[in-house]
């Protein structure tokens, strides 16, 4: 069967074989609201301006130290926001460890306050400096708070998962970082197919913590392995443009391909499995309680017949 080509370069390149979205790279990820950040820097650069020519040193100093506390704030608010973007670009995923963009609200509001203060005005700089705040909050909004899809979720082999998972993204950056040393758009284009299709892997581990043992070699021994040949393919390349050598790098990148594919298939496979055989047990449950909805019944409205079934059990007794 014909396969249609598609990489980096191509129309459509998120999707391969019309299956779900490839995993973003690292710093592929964007929050709409990034560019923000740099305006409202901007935006307190009169602070900067007026402080040299200010004969009080007070006044002098507040204002430098408004203008920082500011900027400061918005490289604490973009940070909250590139990891709000990598949060939900992800189906799994903690919540961030540090909550950057409520300390760049707080200190949004402390430098327009330091900034805005003067003697014996300083409950005007203070309602300022909250009013910052507030706008600050309603612009960029909250931070995630909470992690998403980790019910029933070892932690500790989500971390270990997490971490290959990450090594692994270094090796891959290593291996598109060299291939770029060549020039060529169609090798850069077949690595970006090889690369997409290993991050599909990187999501399975992630959503399965268990299979890490499964997709070990292929998180850490093969993409090492992948990245040096591809550094030396690359130096090789360079001076002889050796075809033969370029079919074998090619044909290497196939045979990846086709074992990352493979380790992915029979996660989700396996994942599948599972999945009946909890609804294989939950149905054997209802079968021992009497519960025998006709055939073709969902199985949300057995779990809902077995709950009317058991919450008449008490009515009974009191009746008795």
């Amino acid at each position: 069967m014909a396969k249609r080509f598609g990489g980096k370069y191509s129309p459509n390149a998120d999707r391969a074989d019309n299956g779900p979205p490839a995993r973003p790279a690292p710093g592929e990820v964007r929050h709409p609201h990034e560019g923000r950040t740099k305006w409202i820097t901007f935006m307190a650069s009169p602070f900067l301006l007026t402080a040299f020519f200010q004969s009080d040193p007070v006044v002098m100093a507040t204002s430098l130290a408004g203008f920082g506390i500011t900027a400061g704030a918005m490289w604490m608010t973009r940070e909250g926001l590139q990891a709000e973007a990598a949060y939900d670009a992800r189906r799994v995923a903690r919540r961030p460890a540090i909550p950057r963009k409520l300390f760049g609200g707080v200190l949004t509001g402390l430098g327009l306050a330091v900034g805005a203060a003067e003697p014996g005005a300083l409950g005007g700089a203070l309602a300022i400096g909250f009013t910052g705040s507030i706008l600050h909050w309603l612009t960029f909004g909250p931070d995630p708070m909470s992690d998403k899809g980790m019910e029933g979720v070892d932690s500790f082999q989500q971390d270990r998962a997490a971490r290959m998972v990450e090594e692994a993204e270094k090796h891959l950056a290593g291996i598109t970082d060299a291939i770029k040393r060549v020039g060529d758009r169609r090798l850069e284009a077949r690595v970006g197919m090889f690369a997409a299709t290993a991050r599909h892997l990187f999501d399975g581990v992630e959503q399965n913590p268990n299979a890490l043992a499964a997709a070990r070699r292929y998180l850490g021994v093969y993409l090492i392995g992948a990245r040096d040949a591809t550094v030396k393919f690359v130096d090789l390349y360079s001076r002889t443009r050796d075809q033969e050598a370029r079919a074998q790098y090619e044909a290497l990148l196939g045979d990846l391909e086709a074992g990352f594919q493979a380790v992915t298939q029979r996660l989700h496979e396996g994942g599948r499995t599972d999945m009946d055989i909890e609804i294989q047990v939950l149905r054997d449950r209802l079968a021992r309680e009497g519960v025998r909805p006709p055939e073709g019944a969902l199985l949300e409205d057995r779990a809902e017949q077995t709950a009317d079934e058991l919450f008449r059990i008490p009515e009974n007794l009191r009746r008795r």
